[in-house]
């Protein structure tokens, strides 16, 4: 992925100036959007890559290191130029040429049908499948070989640094002196990014936002969002202030790590410090000025200790005075009880009562001062802890100063032998030696001066070279288009003009029919309006197949065949369901919304994974677009394998199948068998040699190899060829795997089919809930309907619907699981309800419900039935059903089994009936 920091020039007056910005490359619509930061999910804006020129300015000599030197211009129609920066010339090289070949690559393989709404996918967003080979709707216009070989040889070669790529977004963003980081303009986008990174649980609960234009729109946030936000900045300050002081404060020696050494008196230290600080040696003062920073700090530690000391010995001398007085008051006070309990024994009882009280507030007194002489204690230990800090301080101190002359002794000893050596070295040289030194440096300077721009002007003139190629053939092919585009259009013009006139002519006729058998004009001409409504589209003529108006291809998107080869009348009928088809994708392309939500919900993951809600459940329900659908299914199922794949080692499907090819697999002749069986009607399974058969072969041999209990049953097949259509063959292995043993209850593809039969009578049980009526209407003429519903259950509805609905089905069906099934089982009744509930008589019924799913088309319809009107259709009454009915079908399976037992054991003791053999004995 195309991603990385760039500096970007915006903002006007004294604002104007570069911003540091996230760019990500999306080549779905060769745009390149911009965040403000890598985990941002809105982009605070785009470029349009694909209309787009480069160009960049070589700085002159002497400032490669400045602003200007890594920074190169991006035009766009209508004048705009976007000012983009990089951190070296190296990154903007790489820039520039990753931008030129997404161009080159989008503007050559676009679709020229949908040229103008620049929401057409590139050939790197398709499928990997079969259907990548053969789509329809995109014509890729071919390449001028020279243009190739002269883009290959002005190609700069260069790698990126640590900036560029999505290893980038762990590094911190690149902040240039005279960079910007503040915006008014996009101010709302950057209080939406803060609001969803603040927000619980934004991976989960976090809505995305659908578009319906090509820009942006923003949400206000609430006022919830916006209070949180302001506490939690709050919160950060005084976090930041705090471990700033920390940070500030902090000392830069490790003293666990100092040996004990000779402790010295602090005065002695001091005197050393100033006698050091007032040396005049040069080359020594940086040193002793570091250390007299540290004699100072140290000198401040111990005046705070001394203050707090001093403070200390205070509060204990008023402590004592305060334990002073009160031991004389408690003295006098029993004093005064002594001579009271003499003198007052015939006092009343109140003078007692006083007397009492006195006691007790003496009690009070005596606890106070038991609680200041502990406290009193307590103290004297804290000032005896502070001594011993202050000592430890001193010594250290004493370390640091005998370190710190140690250093001093040294550098003034390497500073005079430097003097020295100078001083050898200036006399030995004479003056006409330094100048000649000199004058040759300047010309070795300029000379490497000349050949870096010398150098730069070439990079910049096979670039330039490579843009003008680049841009003339990228016009060349847009007036190509155009004169495309305006030979079809005459085409279109002149065909509708004779279709127009043939009908005149038919109409004209009907108005005045002829009674006569003689062979009339009309006649004529409706056979050959039949003639050209039966012939498809084909590419038997190349110069004229780009001209012909976009009839019924005879293949569809997915390779299924339009219109049959046998009977006229069928022809007939396929072909007006492929133009009905036609007329309904055509009005559903004109309603963009579907699309559009596609295309920014997947800009809405660049820059995080995919998860599972019910935002994506409902695009998935509308239907994935064609080149979407590759991704989409492969994501699916790694989410229900993923326990699966984690557990196996690599290359175990190759492992599989190379095992099925070299040892004996019993189910081997039985796919060989099936292969031309599966789709026929597919043009990539029609025959031996077509692309999907040994595919198809491989994915088949390799399940049957994993899971020997199943090995191969048939309708296997066919849920393989699907998934081929749009996935590799391993990516088709595990989406089996997903299938049969993820999705699928046990026994639903063995040789009995017990999880198939279950399903059809809870099938049963869900029509007679949701469509009472036809269940009654069927029940009155017997028909059962489980004898076509089982192929739809076993298949997924393979060869059952229409193309484009089938596929929709899938949709779901590899994101919800089985439930899909039953939901549109019920909707396509429900579609033909009233029709069915016409017919009065078993056969008729019986015939119709052969072939009326063919007869469905809209597939907008049948999935807001599927998934509207059949609410509410919880999982867990399934679930239950099924256990229900499995119960009964085993009872059943054992009864018929000991039937054929009494049977056989009948049939060995009567002679009459040993001639009587069964099924499976005779195939054996």
């Amino acid at each position: 992925k195309l991603c990385g920091y760039l500096q970007k020039l915006s903002g006007k007056g004294p604002l104007r100036g570069f911003r540091s910005r996230w760019f990500v490359f999306d080549p779905r619509r060769c745009y390149l959007y911009y965040f403000k930061g890598p985990q941002e999910a809105l982009p605070l804006g785009h470029l349009d890559i694909a209309s787009a020129c480069f160009s960049y300015h070589q700085p002159e000599a002497g400032a490669a290191a400045g602003d200007e030197a890594a920074a190169f211009e991006v035009h766009s129609p209508g004048g705009a130029v976007a000012v983009l920066k990089a951190a070296t010339r190296q990154d903007m090289t790489y820039w520039l040429q990753e931008l030129q070949q997404k161009r080159w690559e989008y503007c050559n393989n676009l679709d020229a049908a949908k040229r103008d709404s620049r929401t057409s996918p590139t050939p790197s967003d398709f499928s990997k499948g079969l259907v990548a080979k053969d789509n329809p709707d995109v014509s890729t216009l071919s390449q001028n070989a020279s243009a190739e070989r002269a883009r290959n040889i002005l190609a700069v070669e260069t790698s990126p640094t640590d900036l560029v790529g999505e290893q980038a977004a762990s590094q911190p963003a690149p902040v240039h002196p005279s960079a910007i980081n503040f915006s008014l303009k996009q101010w709302s986008t950057e209080i939406k990014n803060s609001m969803s990174s603040l927000r619980k649980g934004n991976n989960e609960n976090r809505k995305s936002i659908f578009y319906t234009t090509e820009e942006w729109e923003l949400l206000d946030p609430t006022p919830k969002d916006l209070e949180d936000s302001m506490a939690l900045e709050e919160k950060r300050k005084p976090v930041a202030e705090g471990s700033k002081g920390l940070t500030s404060s902090a000392f830069p020696f490790d003293f666990g790590r100092i040996p004990h050494k000779t402790r010295r008196p602090l005065k002695d230290m001091i005197g050393s410090s100033k006698h050091r600080n007032s040396s005049d040696c040069s080359p020594t003062e940086w040193c002793s000025g570091n250390g007299n920073k540290l004699v100072s700090e140290l000198q401040l530690k111990y005046q705070s200790q001394q203050e707090e000391l001093e403070k200390l010995k205070k509060d204990l001398l008023s402590q004592k005075e305060l334990v002073r007085l009160l031991q004389q008051t408690v003295r006098s006070s029993q004093y005064d009880k002594y001579f009271a309990s003499r003198l007052c024994e015939g006092v009343p009882k109140d003078k007692l009562e006083l007397l009492h009280q006195k006691d007790d507030q003496i009690l009070g007194l005596n606890n106070q001062l038991e609680k200041l002489n502990l406290e009193k204690d307590s103290l004297q230990q804290e000032v005896k802890n502070l001594k011993c800090k202050v000592g430890e301080l001193n010594e250290q101190l004493g370390m640091l100063m005998e370190t710190i002359q140690a250093k001093d002794e040294v550098i003034m000893k390497l500073s005079r032998q430097l003097s020295e050596s100078e001083d050898n070295t200036s006399s030995q040289s004479g003056a006409v030696n330094s100048s000649t030194a000199t004058c040759v440096n300047k010309e070795l300077q300029e000379l490497d001066r000349l050949k870096d721009n010398l150098q730069g002007y070439k990079t910049q003139n096979k670039f330039l070279n490579k843009e003008i190629l680049e841009l003339s053939a990228l016009r060349r092919n847009a007036e190509a288009r155009e004169r495309e585009w305006q030979a079809k259009y005459t085409s279109l013009e002149a065909k509708l003009c004779q279709i127009e006139s043939k009908y005149l002519i038919l109409l004209q006729e009907m108005k005045t029919p002829v009674c006569s058998e003689e062979q009339s004009p009309a006649r004529e001409v409706i056979t050959q309006l039949l003639e050209d409504a039966l012939k498809a589209e084909t590419s038997e003529q190349p110069e004229q197949a780009f001209f012909k108006p976009h009839l019924v291809s005879e293949y569809d998107i997915y390779g299924f065949q339009t219109v049959p080869e046998d009977d006229d009348e069928e022809k007939l009928v396929a072909k007006s369901r492929a133009l009905d088809l036609r007329s309904l994708s055509l009005s559903e392309n004109r309603e963009i919304s579907t699309g559009v939500k596609w295309e920014n919900y997947l800009a809405s993951t660049m820059n995080r994974e995919m998860i599972r809600c019910v935002e994506l459940k409902n695009l998935i329900r509308s239907g994935i677009p064609h080149e979407h659908r590759s991704k989409m299914w492969k994501w699916c199922i790694n989410l229900h394998v993923k326990k699966f794949k984690d557990s196996t080692v690599p290359g175990y499907f190759q492992t599989l199948l190379q095992n099925a090819l070299e040892k004996q697999n019993p189910a081997s002749k039985q796919i060989e068998l099936d292969l031309l069986r599966t789709l026929p009607n597919n043009k990539h399974y029609s025959s031996p040699t077509s692309d999907g058969i040994q595919k198809l072969r491989n994915v088949l041999l390799a399940f049957s190899w994993r899971n020997p209990d199943i090995g191969y049953c048939q309708g296997l097949n066919r849920l393989v060829a699907i998934a081929l259509l749009y996935l590799e063959q391993e990516d088709a292995f595990w989406c089996l795997v997903t299938i049969v043993e993820v999705f699928m209850p046990r026994d639903y593809y063995t040789k009995t089919l017990l999880g198939s039969q279950v399903d059809q009578r809870v099938f049963k049980d869900l029509m007679s809930e949701k469509l009472p009526r036809l269940h009654a209407h069927f029940e009155q003429y017997k028909v059962d309907y489980t004898l076509i519903t089982f192929n739809w259950f076993l298949v997924v509805f393979v060869d059952s619907v229409v193309s484009d609905i089938l596929f929709k089905i899938w949709d779901s069906f590899l994101y919800e699981g089985p439930k899909v099934i039953f939901r549109f089982a019920l909707a396509l009744f429900k579609y033909k309800e009233e029709e069915i509930l016409k017919l009065q008589d078993s056969m008729s019924i019986f015939k119709y419900l052969r072939y009326f799913t063919r007869t469905i088309l809209d597939a907008r319809k049948l999935t807001g039935i599927a998934f509207g009107d059949l609410n509410p259709f919880p999982l867990r009454q399934i679930r239950n059903r099924r256990t229900y009915h499995l119960e009964k079908v085993r009872l059943e399976l054992t009864e018929l089994e000991a039937i054929r037992e009494d049977f056989l054991r009948e049939r060995e003791t009567c002679v009459e009936k040993r001639d009587l053999i069964s099924d499976d004995e005779e195939d054996s």
